[in-house]
């Protein structure tokens, strides 16, 4: 007779437990335990965060120990449980690791593999061969692609309001805060009678301080200081969307900027083209919106301005814009907006400017590069790597839930009356924006390091989303060539893995629509590819993800800093404008609630956040553990080192600070 232990742990989240029954099956390479009901006296499974302990006894010892077969047998109600992991003893003293860490439904079956990850090519028993081979036809067959709309990133084959399979759901908790915290933020404007209303503001004031209880710390700097040159310029390098601006060696032709104009905000003594030598013109320029239709509204287009802004670093290191044009095609009724002009036309010139910004942010760098990039990964994950594959086992805590809350912004964001389907540019102009986008995206623009010598900003001061940017950049890449040079430790073995082949070509044909302009590779030949790869992919749906959503709430729920449609056309002529021609422009009553709704789910930290490194047990290769903890410890010292710097600075940067970067693309 042999005894195998066997501790089931299940995980601390909520409702993580379960009433039903469970049965297990152990399967070696010399035979298989009887079906088993794991049960002791007492409540089992239904207590998160326990781990129990059982045994199930053979006639003999089945060897090798390869497989865990477990079953969820029906018993009260049809819930689902949450297995961490099983650890199984044998008889001859092996401790084996068997990690789960998904839910399981009634009367699933699921198979897991214990031991060291393994590729494809190393498999050595018929057993663990058909294991692997049926396992990626079933999820193949559940996890499927489809065409979004043409020319954008394919997406899960499942409708956007059904439920998906519960391996890649939100946990329930998540789900449930989630929904209650838009229920709560929707009931209190309804209340105010705010969601039906076209009404204009009256003031300013009456429209930046619609949830005066539901402040930040930035939110309330940002509604004093909104109108600011020097605050204006600081958001192009440390706000929501620090992805446009770039150093400028040359005035383009389109935007005729004299030196006349802009000689009064330069330092006295200097001339623009010698700060264009110097480095310290930067520019914005909206191009790729020009010609976009925007959105019909009651019969009406509305406006949408493709604009460009001149930015000067001045000697105290502080980055002002000096010259605003609207429009791409210069002209008598497409003036040069300056600091200089009326205190309205400049501030709606760059309220304009603003407009256009955070449509192109929350449209593209927001869900196109993070959210639909991560959920390519994440279906190309699903399909193409098995559990016991290495870098399924390094990427599966990064897209946990990418799937799920994609199918929920679809909806939230894109639907028929939601926030960037009622934006200047509309349903329709929104999916072209992104079509362009998409289109002029290359490898190396989402590889920071590569993205900022791109843009000339290596040497900008204050520039701390590149600075914190670029060392979480490095503390990834070093922890991906430790774990990616331990199991390939040859070219050799990347070209000889299958699976990892199929998964970059999935990506290049799905993700990037098999365009070889964006430099994204198709196959991998070498180690080094897959760790640029690897690294880009974990920057993209942690680091990135987390510098373009956090600051939402801060920045953007004061409407004037960040409207996402504006009511009048823009000013073809100087001197015409009033604090009341603003108003008249700026996001209604409506428009405000809605907004203001989607900020404050989505820049709320939610109660089971898990931050980038907090990786679940899964490998069972003490150098593997290591080098986690290595991971882990370089990020902490990091976060030290940032959160030091922020007590020295007026406006704190924290959105890269690891401890408040998201370990997935869950929100």
């Amino acid at each position: 007779m042999a005894e195998y232990k066997l501790e089931v742990t299940i995980d601390e989240m909520q409702y993580a437990g379960t009433w039903d029954h469970v049965s297990l099956t152990l399967f070696g390479n010399e035979g298989q335990s009887d079906r088993t009901k794991v049960d002791n006296f007492g409540r089992d499974f239904s207590s998160t965060g326990t781990t129990g302990t059982y045994t199930i006894k053979t006639s003999s010892s089945l060897g090798k120990l390869l497989i865990v077969k477990m079953e969820k047998d029906p018993l009260v109600s049809p819930d689902e449980w949450y297995c961490s992991t099983i650890v199984v003893t044998t008889p001859e003293g092996d401790v084996i690791l068997f990690p789960c860490h998904r839910w399981i439904t009634r009367g699933e079956e699921v198979e897991l593999r214990g031991g060291r990850a393994m590729k494809v090519f190393e498999d050595d028993h018929p057993l663990l061969t058909e294991q692997r081979k049926k396992e990626l036809i079933s999820k193949k067959s559940l996890y499927q692609w489809k065409t979004m709309t043409e020319g954008l990133p394919h997406i899960i084959s499942f409708n956007d309001g059904s439920n998906p399979p519960p391996e890649i759901c939100l946990s329930i908790s998540r789900f449930t805060e989630l929904m209650e915290t838009q229920s709560s933020i929707f009931d209190e404007l309804n209340l105010k009678g705010m969601f039906l209303s076209t009404k204009t503001w009256e003031t300013i004031e009456g429209m930046t301080h619609v949830l005066c209880d539901k402040e930040t710390t930035m939110s309330a700097y940002v509604k004093e200081h909104w109108k600011e040159d020097t605050f204006y310029g600081y958001q192009f390098l440390n706000g929501c969307n620090p992805n446009m601006i770039k150093c400028c060696r040359e005035i383009p032709p389109n935007f005729p900027v004299t030196e006349e104009m802009v000689k009064p905000f330069l330092e006295t003594g200097t001339s623009l083209q010698t700060e264009l030598k110097k480095g310290n013109i930067f520019i914005y320029d909206l191009k790729k919106m020009d010609g976009i239709r925007p959105k019909d509204s009651n019969g009406e287009l509305l406006h949408v301005t493709a604009g460009l802004c001149l930015f000067y670093m001045n000697p105290e290191n502080k980055l002002k814009p000096i010259a605003i044009q609207l429009h791409q095609k210069p002209s008598e009724q497409n003036p040069i907006f300056l600091p200089s002009d009326t205190e309205t036309d400049w501030l709606l010139a760059k309220i304009f400017i603003r407009n256009a910004d955070v449509m192109d942010y929350e449209s593209t760098h927001h869900l196109l590069c993070t959210h639909f990039m991560a959920e390519v990964y994440a279906i190309a994950t699903l399909r193409c790597l098995p559990a016991i594959h290495p870098l399924y086992k390094l990427l599966v805590p990064h897209i946990q839930s990418s799937i799920h809350i994609n199918m929920m912004a679809r909806s939230l964001l894109l639907g028929p009356n939601e926030i960037l389907s009622v934006s200047s540019l509309g349903y329709e102009g929104v999916i072209e924006l992104m079509r362009r986008t998409h289109a002029e995206t290359t490898y190396s623009s989402l590889c920071l390091p590569e993205n900022i010598t791109a843009r000339g900003l290596e040497s900008v001061p204050n520039f701390f989303y590149r600075d914190d940017g670029l060392k979480v950049w490095n503390i990834i890449n070093r922890f991906v060539k430790a774990v990616v040079e331990y199991y390939y430790p040859t070219d050799e073995e990347v070209g000889k893995d299958t699976e990892l082949q199929d998964w970059i070509s999935e990506i290049f044909t799905h993700g990037f629509l098999g365009n070889k302009a964006t430099g994204m590779p198709a196959s991998f030949h070498c180690t080094e590819e897959v760790i640029r790869f690897i690294t880009m992919v974990i920057f993209t749906v942690t680091a990135q993800h987390s510098a373009v959503n956090n600051g939402q709430y801060d920045y953007i729920s004061c409407l004037p800093n960040g409207p996402i449609v504006l009511h009048k056309p823009p000013p073809t002529t100087k001197g015409q404008s009033s604090m009341k021609t603003i108003l008249e422009t700026l996001p209604n009553v409506g428009v405000t609630a809605k907004s203001l709704v989607l900020l404050w789910v989505l820049g709320k930290r939610y109660t089971d956040f898990i931050p980038l490194g907090a990786y679940p047990e899964r490998f069972d290769e003490p150098a593997l553990k290591q080098m986690i903890k290595e991971f882990q410890a370089e990020l902490s010292y990091l976060s030290e080192e940032i959160t030091a710097r922020n007590s020295q600075l007026e406006v704190p940067y924290t959105y890269l600070n690891p401890t408040e970067i998201e370990n997935s693309t869950s929100i």
